[in-house]
């Protein structure tokens, strides 16, 4: 794997601290970000007001929940060969060697521990149904390139990130503050997973050689790097169409659109054919453009209400 007398090449030797930073991949928090933001704003409105102790612990269990996810898939794809040195993007701490299996082992089990104790927190003072959803969430994220049949290898990567990233934490963040599941929730989680699609997309697009290579078969995989493209830019104008249509009931939903103004430049780049390191920059660019949309998308639901 490219070690030199047992050691790491001094390029990818990193300071402690530095490596888990890596290993969290601060990229894809925004997916953790928005759905909490989108979520708690659409409830602006329908309740009493804001209880920003649940949103503040609605944040940390989705940010936890996401570093654990990351860590998890970190581990599962160095063990079974999947990540190497010669992969195109950021370093993974197994694959390169930064870490061992245990100790990512350990520090994915720590990110989930942290989302179950705060996630235990609000089901006891908001309901305790959301014990269940708390623990498929983490059996989700575990599974999702762990267990002897991941699913994140048999191309269902952005139904995963669809449905936990998206309208779970979305629908799940409106609901510790109103109780109940609302409409606008939905439709708005619906537009928060097809943003956290086309980061997944992207940087499975990134990575459809190499995966192949390895047995995984991402959806980018199965259907190719053309339509994984096009795939790509649906998931992004799809965002953004369902989060306009939040302005059926809140009419500055519609500043969501704005969020086509970053978007463009990763669209564009693409469906230009860009590859390797050049999609790197397009997976930063999706993730400034999910903050952008969604925070929009959120001041449009505030604004309205």
């Amino acid at each position: 794997m490219g070690m030199v007398g047992g050691r790491l090449p001094s390029r990818w030797q990193t300071a402690p601290m530095q490596r888990w930073i890596l290993g969290a991949r601060p990229r894809t928090l925004p997916a953790a970000v928005v759905p909490v933001l989108v979520g708690t704003s659409s409830a602006v409105g329908a309740g009493d007001g804001i209880i920003w102790g649940r949103a503040l612990a609605a944040l940390v269990v989705s940010l936890a929940l996401q570093v654990g996810v990351n860590f998890a898939n970190d581990l599962s794809d160095g063990v079974r060969g999947t990540d190497g040195l010669d992969r195109i993007g950021p370093r993974r701490l197994v694959g390169s060697g930064l870490a061992s299996a245990t100790e990512v082992r350990r520090a994915a089990l720590v990110a989930f521990g942290v989302a179950g104790v705060v996630g235990l927190f609000l089901s006891l003072v908001v309901s305790p149904w959301l014990l269940l959803v708390g623990a498929v969430s983490i059996a989700a994220g575990w599974l999702y390139t762990g267990g002897p049949r991941p699913y994140g290898y048999l191309g269902l990567g952005e139904v995963f990130v669809f449905v936990f990233f998206g309208l779970v934490a979305t629908v799940g963040s409106a609901y510790v503050q109103v109780g109940r599941i609302t409409g606008l929730a939905l439709l708005a989680g619906c537009a928060v997973g097809l943003l956290a699609c086309a980061l997944l997309a992207v940087n499975n697009l990134r990575d459809i050689a190499g995966d192949a290579m390895a047995g995984k078969r991402t959806l980018a995989v199965r259907i190719g790097d053309r339509a994984a493209r096009w795939l790509y830019v649906a998931f992004l104008d799809g965002a953004l169409i369902l989060g306009s249509l939040c302005a059926l009931s809140r009419p500055w939903a519609l500043l969501v659109l704005g969020g086509a103004l970053v978007a463009g430049p990763a669209v564009r780049a693409v469906l230009g054919g860009a590859e390797g390191q050049r999609l790197i920059g397009v997976l930063a660019a999706t993730g400034r453009t999910q903050l952008v949309a969604g925070g929009l998308l959120s001041l449009g639901l505030v604004l309205s209400a």
